[in-house]
């Protein structure tokens, strides 16, 4: 009896040593800005399950009384360090509003169910009412309908939208305030795009991002995993996807360094904060639900796993007051919402 036991710890030791071993790789090649391994790089989407397990590691080995657990508990301190906390807090922010305070709205409106992937009737006009009620003074679309801009005149005065002559997913950003200078990135090989608009507030002018990188374009199924030649096409679209973002993400750094002015960056990264991809893109800038969100900070839900791939990011000048994710489902994304104020406003 006790030699059976002892293999089947030999067993979970070897299993963990594995797990433990996965989260600290994959933390490692977030930092990459290239793509190392692709079957390591697609681990990225699976981080919350990695800490998962070496945290039922740690407690098999703990209620065993077993040193043991040490390995697990090192792996998930070091994931810790490595990526941060995935689960916000929220703070205490008592700070009064003032006029000059900037609140930003980013959505991914799934071409405001343009092409009915909602049965249900009125969800464009939802979405729009949505908006209206409230009223960020800059909204950040992805995957916009050009007619739906005639719905947001009275309170958008100013927008700026992917090119016709573009082939592209279209993303559009709406302003309150004065656009003075926008454009479009050419990503090569892709329909998809990113924008920008330089916006002027006062005395002050900030550049707004709205990006939509590479989607996977797998339709969630069980049969993606169970077939095998399905399951080897899933993830070859894996891998494809990875390595185009990771060439979006690279481009958009060379074209953010470019700018003259204080940056926003809002959109749907298609991929999640244990990314390369998002660790290119946040650089030094602020993750606002870092900042100030609560909860896990879903801004998507993949077979009822929360998972947070649309963000709002502020440069450092900013302060940030407050970030919030909504609950509305009228696109497979959540909206979310950020308010900033200007360090030299303070």
């Amino acid at each position: 009896m006790k030699k059976s036991i002892s293999t089947f710890d030999r067993v979970v030791f070897v299993i963990n040593i594995v797990i433990a071993s996965l989260l600290v790789i994959t933390g490692i090649i977030s930092f990459l800005p290239f793509q190392f391994i692709s079957a390591l790089s697609v681990l990225s989407l699976f981080v919350p399950f990695l800490f998962a397990f070496n945290i039922l590691f740690l407690l098999y080995w703990g209620v065993k009384l077993k040193r043991k657990l040490f390995l697990s508990l090192l792996a998930v301190f070091l994931g810790y360090l490595i990526f941060g906390p995935f689960y916000g807090l929220g703070k205490d922010n008592l700070k009064k509003s003032k006029p000059s305070d900037l609140k930003i709205m980013s959505y991914n409106a799934q071409g405001f169910n343009k092409n009915r992937w909602m049965k249900k009737s009125g969800i464009g006009d939802s979405i729009i009412k949505f908006i209206i009620d409230e009223y960020p003074a800059i909204l950040c679309v992805q995957e916009h309908a050009r007619t739906r801009h005639r719905q947001l005149k009275k309170q958008y005065p100013y927008r700026s939208e992917t090119p016709y002559v573009a082939q592209r997913s279209i993303q559009a950003i709406f302003s309150k305030f004065p656009i003075i200078n926008s454009g479009s990135m050419d990503l090569p090989d892709t329909t998809n795009n990113i924008i920008y608009a330089d916006i002027v507030r006062q005395e002050d002018t900030v550049r707004v991002y709205n990006i939509h990188f590479q989607s996977f374009k797998i339709v969630p199924s069980t049969d993606n995993f169970t077939d095998v030649e399905k399951s080897e096409r899933v993830y070859k679209r894996l891998v494809y996807t990875f390595s185009k973002q990771l060439e979006q993400a690279n481009l958009f750094k060379e074209h953010l360094k470019s700018s003259p002015y204080t940056n926003i960056v809002c959109g749907d990264f298609n991929n999640t904060q244990f990314s390369n991809v998002y660790k290119i893109v946040k650089g030094d800038l602020q993750d606002t639900f870092l900042e100030e969100g609560t909860g896990f900070g879903r801004t998507y839900k993949l077979w009822k796993i929360p998972f947070r791939i649309d963000y709002i990011m502020a440069d450092p000048n900013f302060e940030v007051l407050s970030h919030q994710n909504f609950n509305e489902r009228w696109s497979d994304h959540y909206p979310i919402m950020a308010t900033l104020r200007l360090k030299s406003h303070q």
